[in-house]
């Protein structure tokens, strides 16, 4: 079986769940919002996209930047890093993660994501293959 959306009992897979993490320094409400800022050096734009009331309105801001010169270079080691923190081995989304067994993960979308996601059955996938990495991570040790 193939887990293609996440939301519902799966919401904890998302990028918008609320799971605090850090990065840089900047407490977060979400992946979304520290991935976002992430994507700029800029001090008050990291500030202004940590403090957006939704991950959508993080989400928009982060489109507005520029973006700092080696994003294309580290944006996927950075969602590691984020994926990892939230699902930190022994939290409840830890094992909410690990509850997913050995599904394939699949971020199923309809707004043209093919990079993180798959839409229309094209895409990388690669949230969808992180978050499976993450969950094999947390597999070897418990």
């Amino acid at each position: 079986m193939t887990i293609s959306s996440f939301s519902g009992v799966y919401d904890v897979l998302s990028n918008f769940y609320r799971s605090t993490v850090i990065f840089d320094g900047g407490i977060y409400a979400t992946n979304e919002h520290a991935f976002q800022a992430a994507k700029t050096l800029i001090n008050s734009d990291r500030i202004k996209i940590r403090d957006a009331e939704t991950p959508n309105k993080a989400k928009r801001l982060g489109r507005e930047l520029k973006l700092r010169e080696d994003w294309e270079t580290i944006k996927v080691d950075i969602m590691r890093k984020l994926l990892e923190q939230k699902f930190s081995r022994g939290t409840d989304n830890a094992r909410r993660l690990l509850s997913t067994g050995d599904e394939e993960l699949v971020e199923g979308n309809k707004w043209n994501d093919t990079f993180w996601g798959v839409c229309e059955g094209k895409g990388e996938n690669m949230l969808g293959k992180l978050l499976m990495e993450v969950r094999e991570n947390l597999k070897k040790v418990e």
